[in-house]
């Protein structure tokens, strides 16, 4: 028996019933009512495609791992990512961060997870039990750039900035409470370490280019060293805790005894890095890693440069790395994250890749009997993604502008952003590289398809144009009398919809280089935002951003499948499965909803939070399975089965 306490109210236990899960677990529900005759379907998660860490040129990132369990942390957005080396497509997300996540790391027993942001808020959960929050602990008036926990779990130090007040701060992980002072720092402290061995210390280190040691606990200052000349870094201690090092913008590295604090070395200028380094192993701007050997007197000599696979830019400056078990992880600033083994260290790595902001559009490779998936981001680029693989290269675009709108067919690509121009590519095999060329339509195109089975025919909607290209010459352009928002093309190429603005679709025939209006089709009460015809051509669907959506008969130009209402917020997205027997959604509400045509929409099936921000891309591969992009910048591939 429970005796609730008589304050307690019937408005405090209603809330209880209504309590949202964590976005870190997408809910899947299904809307069937149990005396439908047809079998209920339900929806999980069988791949995710992670994020790439969150980097910022000029700025280390941190990685953290835990080496029972083979896992990595890492942040992106307000999310934290939990990667498992061993099941690249086997991911975890906690998402409950009010802010940008900068830092996580595990707790000596790797059962708790500390995450910190750019608000200056520690939250402390469980790594089981659907990431129960722990505590929650306001701890500096600004950013945290780094946080550690004690060997004996008791305490937590993080550093960053204080915004004028104290930059850097440790406090005990069950209360909060303060355990010590520290002074000596008038600048963002940028790295913090807890020596892993009694007695116990903490270093710090920041753009003040101050290398501080204090004692204790509680903990009062102990020295400083001014002997850096640019920021510092990274700061860390050996497993033994008789050593520590600190790493620069200035190149250099520096060797301190762990107990002392006193300097007993440095890293040899021979071979050393050329540009600033951000983190020990060590990586560096100079778009390398280097394993070093750190001799008892504290000299530290290089054993092995490590160059990961590159472009050629700047993006393959490495900002982060972590050594856990055999792994050494480098992280570049694309993102992208290389494994290389540290019993082999001529191996060539192995590569984990995503994207960094939020996906935009997705596509699927028409006839394509690998499953091929496009997803294009906000930063502008496109990633190929092979469903049982995961990642599969980026198409080398030649600029990084950003994407609106993407379409693909057999071995063509489009894509339109937010200039006047529309792009195509070819692609050949496994050849991720290859020209864009542009053609200019003379205004922002709104909407971009293809026509499937002539891939050569493009229809482009502009807010007051309609543009029929081949290839890329423009064949005609006409004028419409509406706003338009979006469009479609059958895969013949001889019938077009335009959405517009006032909520009515328009229907066109096509013939040559001609568009005729046929019919205007009123129901939607809000902008349309997107329109699919189903792959056996005899219905499309459309949706619009005041969360309706209608599937459509199309030789009677009838309402087929209505009352599709059951989203919150603007629909993004839409798509058909290929036997035309499903057609799924995805809105700004978080959630995918997958109807059945023939049935009632109450039989629907709801994919709750299936993307954190919004789920901005959809695409079936077969008949079961449908495969869902958002701002959370994920990919992830559902299977549709019988419960």
């Amino acid at each position: 028996k429970i005796k609730l306490h008589k304050k307690t109210t019937k408005k405090k236990l209603s809330a209880l019933k209504h309590f949202v899960p964590s976005p870190a677990f997408p809910q899947i529900s299904s809307s069937s009512s149990s005396s439908s005759s047809s079998s209920s379907l339900m929806a999980e998660v069988i791949e995710s495609y992670a994020s790439s860490p969150s980097t910022e040129r000029g700025r280390g990132i941190l990685i953290s791992g835990d080496a029972k369990s083979n896992t990595i942390l890492y942040t992106n957005g307000r999310s934290v990512i939990i990667r498992y080396l061993d099941q690249p497509l086997k991911v975890d997300v906690y998402g409950e961060h009010g802010y940008p996540v900068t830092v996580a790391r595990y707790s000596p027993n790797g059962e708790w997870i500390a995450s910190a942001d750019t608000s200056g808020t520690v939250r402390i959960w469980g790594v089981h039990n659907n990431f129960v929050l722990h505590n929650e602990f306001r701890v500096l008036s600004g950013r945290i750039d780094d946080l550690q926990w004690s060997p004996d779990q008791l305490r937590i130090v993080v550093s960053g900035d204080g915004k004028g007040k104290s930059f850097v701060r440790a406090f005990v992980w069950d209360s909060g409470s303060t355990v010590g002072e520290f002074d000596g720092h008038s600048k963002r402290v940028l790295s913090c370490a807890f020596k892993p061995t009694r007695p116990f210390r903490i270093v710090s280190c920041g753009e003040d280019f101050v290398v501080n040691f204090y004692e204790g606990p509680p903990f009062k200052f102990m020295h400083s060293h001014r002997q850096h000349s640019n920021f510092v870094n990274c700061v860390r201690f050996s497993p033994d805790g008789s050593k520590c090092i600190t790493v620069s913008s200035d190149k250099k590295g520096l060797i301190y005894n762990g107990k002392t604090g006193e300097i007993i070395g440095e890293l040899s200028h021979e071979d050393a890095h050329t540009g600033s380094i951000y983190a020990v192993l060590t990586a560096s701007a100079d778009k390398s890693a280097k394993v070093w050997e750190i001799s008892e007197d504290g000299k530290g000599t290089v054993v092995k440069t490590l160059t990961c696979p590159s472009s050629g830019g700047v993006e393959d400056m490495l900002v982060g790395c972590l050594w856990m078990n055999d792994h050494l992880i480098v992280v570049s600033l694309s993102g992208a994250i290389n494994l290389f083994s540290a019993s082999d260290l001529e191996k060539a790595p192995t590569l984990l890749s995503g994207h960094m902001k939020n996906v935009t559009a997705l596509t699927l490779l028409e006839n394509d009997e690998q499953k091929t998936v496009l997803t294009s981001s906000y930063d502008g680029h496109i990633i190929k993604w092979v469903q049982g693989i995961g990642y599969a290269g980026r198409l080398e675009r030649g600029n990084n502008s950003q994407i609106k709108c993407l379409a693909a067919a057999k071995d063509q690509i489009m894509t339109s952003g937010f200039d006047n121009k529309v792009h195509r590519m070819g692609l050949q095999g496994n050849d991720n590289s290859g020209a864009f060329e542009a053609v200019d339509v003379g205004s922002q195109p709104m909407g971009l398809c293809l026509a499937l089975n002539s891939p050569a025919l493009a229809l482009v909607s502009t807010e007051s144009t309609a543009i029929l290209l081949g290839g890329l010459k423009v064949l005609s352009t006409t004028k419409l009398d509406f706003v338009a928002t979006v469009c479609a093309i059958t895969p013949d190429g001889s019938e077009a919809i335009i959405g517009g603005k006032d909520g009515k679709l328009h229907i066109y025939s096509v013939s040559g280089d001609t568009l005729t209006e046929e019919a205007v089709l009123e129901k939607h009460r809000g902008a349309i935002t997107v329109i699919r015809y189903s792959p056996d051509v005899s219905m499309f669907a459309s949706a619009d951003s005041n969360r309706e959506a209608v599937v459509w008969d199309r030789s009677s130009r009838e309402v087929k499948l209505n009352n599709m209402l059951y989203h919150t917020a603007r629909i993004n997205c839409l798509a058909w499965s290929p036997g035309s027997t499903f057609v799924a959604t995805g809105s700004l509400d978080t959630c995918v909803i997958v109807y059945e045509i023939g049935q009632p929409v109450a039989n629907r099936i709801t994919i709750k939070l299936a993307h954190l921000g919004g789920v901005y891309g959809l695409a079936f591969t077969d008949d079961c399975t449908v495969v869902s992009s958002g701002e959370d910048a994920f990919v992830r591939v559902w299977r549709l089965s019988s419960q």
